[in-house]
């Protein structure tokens, strides 16, 4: 969530007041989640948050830079809760369970960024930002999955490129069939599931685990 009392980096020059990124925030969450991104324009938001469109425009030029900051905004809580849950763990087993649940986690507390990430958002769009390659996360993932390799852990012949896009491919269908599906239990009630079926296909086959 946004922090009242702090002033928000858009570029290098300009800083945006929180106190419209607070207004901004809700509008811009239920529009980008439940409507048609085609059909979601700034004039409508600006109107809806109760901000000058004038003001939305200095900070960001079109819709696109508006949400994927967002996005990038709310994917920052994911990536400090992994880090600090990662900090006590020395297996590479559970360093891996713990990473499945916490995003499972997260979309069951925020599925409304799920919906955004995964499903009501063009893919195409969304990988002409940089937001989309997610450094931070893909940072903390890889180091473990790196970890797991040089520990004998996970199967060597397969890349740890592969082995992160294994565990972000079974999160985003377990996500997107949730939805699909009505949102019945919550979604880490799947995650020692999803676990076994990532670990069976990332684990090294020729060691006992």
């Amino acid at each position: 969530m946004i922090n009242q009392n702090k002033q928000y980096d858009i570029n290098d020059s300009i800083k945006i007041k929180s106190s419209i990124l607070q207004r901004l925030e809700p509008v811009v969450l239920n529009e980008f989640s439940s409507g048609d991104f085609h059909q979601v324009n700034m004039r409508d938001i600006a109107k809806k948050a109760g901000v000058g469109y004038a003001s939305i425009f200095r900070h960001f030029k079109k819709k696109e830079l508006l949400l994927f900051w967002f996005v990038d905004k709310w994917l920052s809580e994911l990536i400090v809760r992994l880090t600090d849950h990662l900090l006590g763990l020395e297996d590479i087993k559970e360093k891996i369970r713990k990473i499945i649940w916490l995003q499972l986690d997260f979309y069951n507390r925020n599925p409304k960024v799920g919906r955004i990430i995964m499903i009501t958002v063009p893919l195409n769009i969304w990988m002409q930002d940089k937001t989309y390659r997610q450094t931070r996360l893909t940072e903390v993932m890889l180091k473990v999955l790196t970890e797991g390799r040089e520990k004998g852990k996970l199967d060597p012949q397969l890349p740890t490129t592969l082995m992160l896009d294994v565990i972000f491919g079974m999160i985003r269908r377990t996500f997107t069939m949730w939805i699909y599906r009505g949102q019945k239990g919550d979604l880490t009630d799947q995650a020692g599931q999803i676990f076994e079926v990532c670990w069976k296909a990332i684990g090294d086959p020729d060691k006992d685990k």
